[in-house]
C-alpha cells in the first residue's frame, strides 16, 4: 500500500465521528460491571468483619442495595445510549461518572429502608462518591477499549486491504480473463465486472460494521471470479437464511475465510473441492458457516493470521456475543461465525389493514 492510501485511510478516521464510549448495552460490560462492584464491595467489607459468617451477612446485606443500583446505572446508560453518542468523549465520561453518582445514592436508599433506620448526611455523601469512582473506573476501562479498538480497526483495515489487492490473484484474474476474451467474451466481460465490483468494495471507506447480506454478495463476487479460473473443481453450494441479513459484522471479515477455503481446498487438490456456505437464525444468533473439503489432505499449512484477524476483530465489534471457532473433521475443515441479530430486525411486524378497513 502506498503513502497515499495509507494518508486517506488516516484522514478517514480523523473524520469520523466521536465514538461510542459509554457503551454498556452487552452482556459481558454487564457482566463485568456486576462481578467488578461486588468484589470491590466485599473487600471492603472485609475491614470490619469479626468472623466470616458476619461478614458473609453484610455482603449480602448490602448486595440487596449495590446490585439494583448497578443495574440501574447499566440500564440508564444503555436506555441513553443514543442521545450519549452525540457527546464528545469527555462528555460521555462525565454522564457515566455523574449516573455513578446517583446509583450510589440509590444504594444508601435501599439499604437505609431495608435497615429502617435514619442515615446520616456523611454515608450519604460517601456512597455518592463510592458510586461515581467505580463509575470512573468503569468508564476508564470503556474508553481503554475504544482506544485499543481504534489503532486495531485501522490496522486490520490495512491488512485487509493488502490481502485483498495480492499480485497473484489479479494476474491470475486477468489471466482468466484474456483467455476468454476470444472463446466466451461475455464471460470475459463479467470476470472483469465482478473483479471491479471487489476492489470497489474493498478501496471504498468502510464503517466500523457491514451487514451479513453485504458480506454475502461480496463473497459471492470473489467466488464467480475464481469459478472462472477454476471451472468444475470449484463446486459451490450456498444455503442462505435471509432473516440474518441485516446482523452485523466487521467489513470484509467473510471474504478472507472463502478465500482460505479456496487456496487450501481447491489450489492444492488436482478434483479441487467442496465449499459450502450457509446462514440461518437460532433464536437472536446468526450462524454463519463455510465449510471446505480437503481431499489433498491439509494443504498448505497457512500462518493463521487472517484467522486470528478475524477473531480479533469480531470480539471488538460484539465482545462476548459473537463467536469465532475453526474446526477440522474428516475431510472437512469449518469456519464458523455466531453473532446477534438486532431486535428490531426479529420483531414481527403488525400487518397493514387494507385501505377500505381504516
Amino acid at each position: 500500500m502506498d503513502r497515499r492510501q495509507r494518508q486517506r485511510a488516516a484522514a478517514a478516521v480523523s473524520r469520523a465521528a466521536p465514538p461510542l464510549v459509554f457503551d454498556v448495552c452487552h452482556v459481558g460490560m454487564v457482566l463485568r460491571a456486576v462481578l467488578y462492584v461486588q468484589a470491590v464491595v466485599a473487600v471492603a467489607l472485609m475491614f470490619d468483619a469479626a468472623s466470616p459468617g458476619g461478614w458473609l451477612l453484610r455482603v449480602a446485606t448490602v448486595t440487596a442495595g449495590t446490585l439494583p443500583a448497578t443495574l440501574l446505572w447499566l440500564v440508564a446508560g444503555c436506555s441513553l445510549k443514543r442521545p450519549l453518542a452525540r457527546l464528545p468523549v469527555a462528555g460521555q465520561m462525565a454522564a457515566g461518572v455523574a449516573l455513578g453518582a446517583l446509583a450510589g445514592l440509590c444504594a444508601c436508599g435501599a439499604l437505609a429502608w431495608l435497615v429502617d433506620g435514619d442515615v446520616p448526611a456523611l454515608p450519604w455523601l460517601a456512597s455518592a462518591l463510592a458510586g461515581a469512582l467505580m463509575a470512573a473506573a468503569l468508564v476508564a476501562a470503556l474508553v481503554w477499549r475504544v482506544r485499543g479498538r481504534a489503532p486495531a480497526a485501522t490496522t486490520a483495515r490495512l491488512v485487509e486491504l493488502q490481502s485483498r489487492i495480492r499480485p497473484h490473484f489479479l494476474f491470475n484474474t486477468l489471466n482468466t480473463a484474456i483467455a476468454l476474451v476470444r472463446s466466451e467474451p461475455a464471460r470475459a466481460e463479467r470476470v472483469l465486472e465482478d473483479l471491479a465490483d471487489l476492489f470497489r468494495h474493498a478501496l471504498k471507506e468502510q464503517g466500523d460494521s457491514a451487514t451479513l447480506g453485504q458480506e454475502i454478495e461480496l463473497a459471492r463476487r470473489y467466488l464467480e471470479i475464481e469459478q472462472a479460473r477454476f471451472g468444475p473443481r470449484l463446486r459451490v453450494e450456498w444455503a442462505l437464511d435471509e432473516r440474518v441479513n441485516a446482523a452485523r459484522l466487521p467489513p470484509l471479515i467473510l471474504q478472507p475465510l472463502v478465500e482460505n477455503a479456496v487456496k487450501h481446498g481447491v489450489e492444492p487438490s488436482p478434483t479441487g473441492a467442496e465449499l459450502r456456505i450457509s446462514t440461518r437464525l437460532r433464536g437472536h444468533v446468526a450462524v454463519v458457516k463455510v465449510t471446505n473439503t480437503v481431499p489433498a489432505g491439509q494443504g498448505r499449512k497457512g500462518h493463521g493470521m487472517a484467522l486470528a484477524n478475524v477473531r480479533d476483530r469480531l470480539k471488538l465489534l460484539h465482545d462476548m456475543e459473537g463467536s469465532f471457532r475453526t474446526a477440522l473433521v474428516d475431510d472437512k475443515y469449518q469456519a464458523r461465525l455466531e453473532v446477534p441479530v438486532p431486535a428490531d430486525v426479529l420483531r414481527p411486524r403488525p400487518a397493514r389493514r387494507p385501505r377500505h378497513e381504516r
